[in-house]
């Protein structure tokens, strides 16, 4: 913008863009379909809760496999075989 005796001459033109109808209406759509799928406070805690739960169910599944099968090797081993003579 150049001032020159009280007169403004503007330079620089801003682009417009045009948003038609149909174009606003497609635009608008996906913003409603999110507000919608949005989760309250509670539900996400609750499948945050579900999710570690299930993880720590699997830990614990997976060390009481362990553990037996550490134990059915150590008294395998433990116990005492039968000579051949």
């Amino acid at each position: 913008m150049i001032r020159t005796n009280e007169t403004v001459i503007m330079k620089a033109k801003t682009p417009i863009k045009i948003i038609k109808r149909d174009e606003r209406i497609r635009q608008e759509k996906p913003a409603e379909d999110a507000a919608t799928n949005r989760k309250t406070p509670q539900e996400a805690a609750r499948d945050i809760v579900s999710t570690v739960s299930g993880w720590v169910n699997e830990l614990q599944h997976k060390r009481r496999v362990e553990t037996a099968r550490a134990i059915k090797t150590l008294f395998n081993d433990a116990t005492p075989q039968p000579s051949k003579a």
